[in-house]
């Protein structure tokens, strides 16, 4: 776990779309970014290159989605695969953390409770999602 001061990049992980947060640890809060297209899961390198260009993270963290018992989940093991290429690309820390129900809780704050949405509405709550979990993560610190 690393306490680095300096912007942090937290992300959720999705086959259709990666939602995105920045956040820092002074404050330890976190603000949504517009959220990444992916194809199966895999995003467009350029565009997180940009990202780490602009924001300069001294850190990753990704949502593992984990199954409701704890359990290890397939979209877990590709969160987690996600995880180490963000490591091994840039070569800075990259977090797991647990983030079952973030969604939901970023929908609830969107006022999207049992909504039908937009694939653009979806995007921006997996982005509130990538808020959540990196606030969560930095309030640990």
């Amino acid at each position: 776990m690393s306490d680095s001061a300096g912007y942090w990049l937290g992300f959720d992980f999705g086959l259709g779309w990666i939602g995105v947060a920045t956040g820092q640890t002074l404050t330890r809060t976190a603000s949504p970014l517009p959220p990444l297209r992916a194809r199966d899961g895999i995003p467009d390198w350029d565009d997180i290159d940009t990202l780490v260009r602009e924001w300069k993270p001294v850190s990753f963290v990704v949502g593992i989605p984990y199954n409701m018992d704890g359990s290890d989940s397939e979209m877990g093991q590709r969160a987690n695969k996600f995880r180490k290429r963000l490591h091994g690309r840039y070569g800075l820390p990259a977090e797991g953390v647990d983030e079952r129900l973030s969604s939901r809780e970023a929908r609830n704050q969107m006022g999207q409770k049992g909504s039908t949405l937009t694939k653009a509405r979806q995007a921006q709550i997996d982005s509130v999602a990538a808020q959540l979990i990196l606030e969560t993560y930095l309030q640990g610190l």
